[in-house]
C-alpha cells in the first residue's frame, strides 16, 4: 500500500511517498530554517505563507523521485495537528483537493504520533545508492519518549496508535529550551544543532544547572527554571566583567560573551537537559517493570532524538543497568535516518499506513480534516 504524506505543521514542507507504512520511496523537505534564522524563531504569517509557495513543487518533486502518479496511491495520511493552525490550513487542503480530485482515501494523523513512527521507516537509499528497505522489528508495548521543540512525553504504546501519556511538558519542551538558550548565547537558530555543536568544545561540568525532576515519582517535564539559570549565571558573568555597561538585549549580551564560555555554558545545558530525559525514561521503565509489565524497546522520537549526546547518555546507562541486573534485555531505538527526527511526511505516511490497517471502514476519500492545536493523541 503506497500513502502520500504530507507534513505542514510548522516550518518544514513535506511531502512523502511510503510503501507498506516503512520502505520510503521518496521524502521531500523543504526547510524554512535560513528563512527563521532572521528573527530568531518561527514568525507564523510567514511559515504559513512559505507552504503556499512550496508545497506544490515539493509535492511535485516527491512524486519524481518516487517515479509515480497521483494515481498510483493507495491514500493520502495528512497532519491534522497540533502546530500552526496557519500552517496546517495549507496542509490540510492540499491532501483535501487531491483527495477529491483522485478519489483517494484521507488519514488524519497528529503529529506526535507520525514522530513515534519515525522509528518504522526504512530508507531505500543510502548515500546515494540503493539499499534494501528493513521491515521494522517491533515488539509491543514499546516505551517511548518524544523529544521536540513543542512538546515532550512519555508514552506507553500498546499497540498501533494505542498510547497511554505517562509524563508530559508542564512548561517549556526541551527544543523550546534548546532554542531560548542559543538565541540567548548568541548562536543562532535552530537552537538543537547550535547548542550540540557548541557542547563539542565545552565541559559540562563547568556550571552547577539545576536538574528538575518535580515531586517524587512524577514522570513529567520542566525546563523553564533551567533557562532561569542559564540567564541568571550570563548576566552575573556581565555584572562582574561589564559593570559600567548597560545591556538591555539578548544580542548585545551575547557579544560581550567569550566562545570558551559560551561552549561550557552549551555543554553545562545540553548535560542538564538530557539528564533529565533519561533519568525520567528510565525511571518510567523501571515503574512499569515493578508493576509486571515487560518492556522490549525504549524509543526516542522527535527533533531532539538527533542529539547525539542523549543517544549516547541513555544507551550508557541501559549497559549499566543491565550489567547490575536492575533491568532485563531491552533495545535502545531511534530513527534510522536523521531527517526522519525533525519534522517530515514520511512518518507521517508510516502513521497514517497503521492508523488505516487497524481500522479501514473508518476512513474514507472527501474527509473534512479541520486542523486542531489540541495535545491529545486518544
Amino acid at each position: 500500500m503506497k500513502i502520500l504524506g504530507i507534513e505542514t505543521s510548522c516550518d518544514e514542507t513535506s511531502c512523502a511517498i511510503v510503501e507498506d507504512g516503512y520502505r520510503v520511496l521518496a521524502n521531500v523537505i523543504y526547510s524554512q530554517i535560513d528563512l527563521h534564522a532572521k528573527t530568531g524563531g518561527v514568525v507564523p504569517e510567514v511559515a504559513a505563507r512559505e507552504h503556499v509557495l512550496k508545497v506544490t513543487p515539493v509535492l511535485d518533486e516527491c512524486l519524481s523521485k518516487a517515479n509515480l502518479t497521483l494515481d498510483d496511491l493507495d491514500a493520502i495520511a495528512i497532519t491534522k495537528g497540533p502546530g500552526l493552525i496557519s500552517s496546517l490550513i495549507i496542509g490540510t487542503e492540499t491532501a483535501s483537493v487531491i483527495s477529491y480530485l483522485k478519489n483517494k482515501i484521507l488519514i488524519p494523523v497528529h503529529h506526535v504520533t507520525g514522530h513515534v513512527y519515525a522509528n518504522f521507516l526504512s530508507p531505500m537509499m543510502k548515500d546515494g545508492k540503493p539499499v534494501e528497505a528493513e521491515e521494522p522489528n517491533i515488539e509491543f508495548p514499546i516505551l517511548v519518549l518524544t523529544v521536540s521543540g513543542g512538546h515532550n512525553e512519555i508514552l506507553l504504546m500498546t499497540d498501533h496508535n494505542e498510547f497511554q501519556i505517562l509524563g508530559e511538558t508542564r512548561d517549556d519542551a526541551a527544543g523550546e529550551a534548546f532554542d531560548k538558550v542559543a538565541r540567548i548565547l548568541g548562536l543562532g537558530y535552530p537552537g538543537g544543532p547550535k547548542i550540540s555543536k557548541a557542547a563539542e568544545n565545552g565541559n559540562k561540568n563547568a556550571f552547577d544547572l539545576p536538574r528538575s525532576f518535580l515531586e517524587t515519582g512524577s514522570l513529567d517535564f520542566s525546563f523553564s527554571g533551567l533557562k532561569t539559570a542559564v540567564l541568571t549565571e550570563i548576566k552575573e558573568y556581565i555584572r562582574e566583567n561589564f559593570p559600567d555597561e548597560e545591556l538591555n538585549n539578548y544580542e548585545a549580551i551575547s557579544s560581550k560573551l567569550p566562545e570558551q564560555f559560551k561552549s561550557d555554558m552549551a555543554a553545562s545545558f545540553q548535560e542538564a537537559v538530557v539528564d533529565v530525559l533519561t533519568e525520567k525514561l528510565l525511571q518510567a521503565y523501571l515503574t512499569l517493570k515493578s508493576s509486571g509489565t515487560n518492556i522490549k524497546q525504549l524509543h526516542l522520537a522527535g527533533g531532539v532524538s538527533a542529539n547525539t549526546r542523549l543517544r549516547e547518555m541513555i544507551s550508557q546507562k541501559v549497559e549499566t543497568l543491565k550489567k547490575s541486573g536492575e533491568i532485563n534485555d531491552v533495545e535502545v531505538c531511534y530513527p534510522k535516518s536523521l531527517a526522519f527526527c525533525t519534522d517530515n511526511a514520511a512518518m507521517i505516511a508510516s502513521a497514517g499506513y497503521y492508523v488505516y490497517m487497524k481500522n479501514p471502514k473508518a476512513f474514507k476519500a472527501h474527509s473534512n480534516i479541520t486542523p486542531t492545536t489540541s495535545f491529545d493523541i486518544f
